[in-house]
């Protein structure tokens, strides 16, 4: 089991920047891929992107390709996501979560074993 605790949200206009942390205990996280997840007021949890326990493989929604860049540190057991260029639809409680094996990569949320409790991000236009 992996403990998660994401941080780094705040509000930022269209067109700034966030990183958002997250913050694993457990031993089991160097194995885990992990995923960063999104849920907006009113919509369902959507996939952002994941980073495979080595970080050489990543994945991205197609929304957020090109903007945003999942990292990972492993000796500081912690996942990073770099948000360029923000937009008002980004606007989301972001969630990280994490799974086994660790060098498959998933965009759908049941297939995440262990959650954090999130960080909300605003984009104001």
């Amino acid at each position: 089991q992996v403990q998660l605790v994401e941080s780094g949200g705040g509000t930022v206009q269209a067109g700034g920047s966030l990183r958002l942390s997250c913050a694993a205990s457990g031993q089991a996280f160097t194995y885990s891929a992990m995923g960063w997840f999104r849920q907006a007021p009113g919509k369902e949890r959507e996939f952002v992107a994941a980073i495979s326990w080595t970080g050489d493989d990543t994945e991205y929604d197609g929304s957020v390709k090109g903007r945003f860049t999942v990292s990972r540190d492993n000796v500081e057991n912690t996942v990073y996501l770099q948000m360029n260029s923000l937009k008002p639809e980004d606007t989301a409680v972001y969630y990280c979560a994490s799974r086994f094996p660790g060098h498959v990569l998933a965009s759908i949320p049941d297939m995440y074993n262990d959650w954090g409790q999130g960080t909300q991000v605003t984009v104001s236009s």
